[in-house]
């Protein structure tokens, strides 16, 4: 048998059941060919901690690499292999070469497999690039010889880690296991951060620190707001305060990526965005280059999982972009605007000047973010029988009228070859305006306008998020022969969804 269920999640560890379950799986495969995992994610994920679990679990062998010169690391890389085997003495490798020669031996031996970590593999990358090609070698030549080491490399450069299987990089086609630890969803941010509560705070507080697990118990040492009233003077005396590590987070963000230069530039790009400017052209002509200028910050940003592109469903060509980190969002629109004030300790003033921009620029497109996020994960209860593919957004441009109609949510059936499209559902997200007639009249419009170019619209849902409740009125209303369903924040974080009928 080659595949087994492994050793149990450690207690106390939320969440990340899938993850675990994955890992353990690679661990406990007892295939006799060496067997290559890659785990990566933006820090703070945990990764860390379930990699060290993991290997105390299996009694594998873990090493934590460090910024350090080539020799260094090999030194303590020696030192770590010799402490694990229990050697009197450190190991003095002469090469990297000679090192990876080693660890590979560790599964030469037995009948049952050996795990190895290699966490913050980037580090050792820089100083050694020749390491992923050592590491190809020893997996081709342990195909065909006996040997069951797992070996996992572990890190969060999100541009390194991903080029680490792609192209014609040494390592491509060797893995049989590639995990990306992401953020929490927003549910399961909000049991963490013991908000599920309140749906309110949890919007708020998820579009500041999102679904990062550290920002709670390492950064902030477990300080959570009381209520909503208690939202303001948190967001004052933790991720405004230069008292706090949160405060300079979203800069370290950026600046931990190796592939990123010129720092002002990406903040400038990324300032864009966060003021409302989510196309090239919108992007270029806020930081004053030329579209083609910033092909290439861009192409990084979405490396290193700091920016999402997304494309308008109905306009093909037509990219839009949006902030993948929330904490990075609230630095750009009301962070770094005000940070000579913040420094000098005036978070309080600086926050009740922001409460417009924060419900504009952060709450407000967040909102849609996770409106998208509840429609992925929504089932027949929202769609009924209607087969649900892609989830995105979309402009329809209403030639009749002259208009372009914004629709905050798409939802697409599957792709059906040579047929037309289906549209299954169209919405519209409001975070702080009560949703009446008129937004579903828009919604219907829209749909119209779709059936006109060709696609099957004709029974697609229409949906109203909102945060600020719906007109009374809409309930009895009609969506124009659609069905029509409003969901509020009650629904998004675990209710059922308000059938209206049409």
């Amino acid at each position: 048998m080659s595949r087994a269920s492994g050793p149990a999640k450690p207690a106390g560890t939320f969440d990340r059941d899938a993850e675990w379950r994955a890992l353990a799986a690679f661990a406990a495969r007892t295939a006799p060919r060496a067997m290559l995992g890659v785990v990566s994610g933006r820090r703070r994920m945990g990764k860390t901690h379930l990699l060290r679990a993991l290997a105390n679990a299996a009694s594998g062998f873990y090493f934590g690499a460090t910024e350090a010169t080539a020799a260094e690391t090999l030194r303590q890389f020696g030192a770590a292999l010799a402490e694990h085997v229990a050697s009197p003495v450190p190991f003095t490798f002469a090469t990297w070469d000679d090192a990876i020669t080693y660890l590979f031996t560790l599964g030469t031996s037995g009948d049952q497999p050996v795990l190895a970590v290699i966490d913050e593999f980037p580090y050792l990358v820089r100083v050694v690039p020749e390491l992923p090609s050592l590491i190809q070698r020893e997996i081709d030549k342990y195909q065909s010889q006996a040997n069951r080491l797992r070996l996992l490399l572990c890190g969060s450069a999100m541009a390194m880690m991903g080029g680490l299987l792609a192209g014609n990089a040494p390592l491509r086609g060797r893995a049989g296991l590639e995990l990306v630890v992401r953020p929490f969803t927003y549910q399961d941010a909000a049991r963490f951060w013991a908000v599920d509560h309140d749906p309110r705070l949890a919007v708020r507080l998820h579009a500041v620190v999102g679904g990062t697990p550290a920002y709670r118990t390492q950064f902030l040492d477990d300080d959570t707001p009381a209520d909503l009233d208690d939202f303001g003077p948190w967001v004052c005396r933790t991720v405004l305060s230069p008292l706090t590590p949160l405060f300079r987070e979203a800069r370290y963000l950026l600046a931990e990526e190796a592939e990123i230069r010129d720092p002002a530039l990406y903040h400038s790009v990324l300032a864009a965005v966060a003021e409302g400017n989510t196309t090239r052209g919108g992007i270029a002509g806020y930081i004053g280059r030329k579209s083609v200028d910033i092909a290439h910050p861009l192409t990084v940003l979405e490396d290193c999982h700091l920016l999402v592109r997304e494309d308008d469903v109905f306009r093909t060509g037509r990219t839009l972009y949006r902030i993948a980190e929330p904490l990075v969002t609230f630095y750009e629109a009301v962070a770094r605007p005000a940070w000579a004030r913040l420094e000098a300790g005036e978070a309080e003033a600086v926050w009740q000047r922001s409460a417009e921009r924060f419900a504009a620029q952060v709450v407000g497109p967040h909102f849609e973010t996770i409106c998208r996020e509840y429609l992925l994960r929504a089932g027949p209860e929202v769609f009924g029988d209607r087969p649900v593919g892609e989830v995105g957004v979309g402009v329809v441009t209403d030639p009749a009228r002259r208009e372009q109609i914004q629709v905050d949510a798409v939802v697409l059936a599957p792709g059906s070859g040579g047929r037309r499209r289906r549209v299954v559902a169209l919405g519209e997200v409001k975070w702080g305006t009560v949703i009446g007639a008129r937004h579903i009249e828009r919604l219907a419009r829209a749909r119209d306008v779709l059936v006109g170019r060709g696609f099957d619209a004709e029974d697609c849902l229409l949906l109203g998020f909102s945060a600020a409740g719906f007109d009374p009125g809409l309930r009895d209303g009609t969506g124009g022969g659609s069905a029509v369903r409003l969901i509020g924040l009650g629904e998004l974080y675990g209710q059922r969804p308000t059938a209206a009928r049409s």
